[in-house]
């Protein structure tokens, strides 16, 4: 079976910072690669198959501590947020978590990010390579009076795949009971955390921030568990694009708007009745009229992957759009691929056909996620 590809495109290597883990990683035998300003395990001794499919059958630890924690907090900063992204805020309760949107202008997406209430703040997780433009843009739109701090000094862990439920019930029972998005505070192997239950994996998982001098304490005790093994970039994007979710700058970008990359579902139903956030004219003008174009499943048949960027035309030969992300399925054993099409060749089943090395080949748009969610129940 082959070894999936990382669908990142890597920094170069100089200046690179480094998270809290990243002397643990190298006596783990990591293979550090340059991504996103920061020096990150893309693998493991065993490789990225092994890796994946680990995750998908026990549980795996990933360091993600690359990524921006924001803290905003004082009265009006679930609406001050609203007017940044189409999510409900007003609406979520303490104890929840919202995927959402940070939107230009012109419905593009900034960034996509998690936003969870912990009653007495919103925590706000972004991408890496977003985070300094994030920070300035969510400041520059608050009005006076709110908090709105950065986090520099905690790590963020990710502990996925099947088992992570037992692992968290033995370390944190207060994490094991949170349902799918749901958040807590609570001490893991007697180290504080704030802690979120979902995942970027398609599986059962929890997010674990603490602080960065707790961070390989807190690694090492999740380490020691059963069944639970270190895991790199590498599986991460193989496991996320077996579960239909999108890589930032590679899958959306400032544009592409929430409904040509299939995430409608993410402007709030009080939100589309009301507008009032970025981008606002366009998002509900294509959620009434149809985008030009979709984001798709796709499976290529035989054993070639397609990657980014690769072509895709229709039967009668005309251009119908491009691969965005793509590789192989450890999972299915097959290729798949994500991309965007004409809204005319966008519905399940229709035929395509991909440009790879200047060979056609045969290719099907197939609903996503390629492999079923296992998330529990929110």
């Amino acid at each position: 079976m082959a070894e999936p590809v990382l669908n990142i495109e890597a920094d170069p290597p100089d200046a690179l910072r480094t998270t809290p883990l990243d002397a643990l990683h190298r006596r783990l035998g990591a293979r550090m690669v340059p991504f996103a300003g920061y020096s990150l395990p893309v693998q493991y001794g065993p490789g990225v198959l092994a890796e994946h499919l680990h995750t998908r059958s026990s549980a795996s630890l990933f360091d993600v501590s690359h990524m921006g924690q924001f803290t905003l907090s004082g009265d009006g900063a679930a609406a001050a947020l609203e007017s940044l992204t189409p999510g409900d805020f007003q609406a979520l309760a303490p104890g929840r978590q919202r995927y959402t949107l940070l939107l230009n202008d012109i419905g593009g997406i900034l960034d996509d990010l998690m936003v969870a209430n912990y009653g007495d703040r919103l925590m706000i997780v972004v991408n890496a390579s977003r985070k300094d433009a994030d920070a300035h843009h969510i400041a520059q739109g608050l009005p006076p009076g709110l908090s709105f701090d950065q986090h520099p000094d905690r790590a963020l862990l990710a502990l996925q795949g099947p088992a992570a439920a037992g692992v968290m019930e033995r370390l944190c029972p207060a994490a094991a009971a949170l349902p799918f998005m749901g958040v807590t505070e609570a001490p893991v192997g007697g180290i504080a955390a704030w802690i979120s239950r979902s995942g970027y994996t398609g599986e059962d998982g929890f997010e674990i921030s603490v602080l960065a001098t707790e961070a390989e304490a807190l690694a090492t005790h999740l380490l020691a568990e059963p069944g639970v093994l270190p895991a790199g970039l590498g599986a991460r994007d193989s496991l996320r694009l077996e579960a239909g979710l999108c890589l930032y700058g590679t899958d959306i970008d400032e544009l592409t708007t929430p409904v040509e990359a299939d995430l409608a579902w993410t402007v709030g139903k009080r939100r589309r009745a009301e507008g009032g956030f970025a981008g606002a004219t366009v998002v509900l003008d294509q959620l009434k009229t149809g985008p030009h174009r979709l984001r798709v499943g796709l499976r290529p048949t035989g054993k070639a992957p397609a990657r980014a960027k690769t072509p895709i035309v229709s039967t009668d030969g005309t251009a119908a759009g491009d691969v965005t992300s793509g590789g192989f399925s450890p999972t299915l054993g097959a290729p798949i691929a994500m991309g965007y099409v004409r809204r005319d060749v966008s519905a399940p089943g229709t035929e395509l056909q991909l440009l790879v090395r200047e060979n056609i080949l045969p290719a099907q748009v197939v609903p996503l996620p390629f492999v079923p969610h296992r998330f529990v129940k929110a």
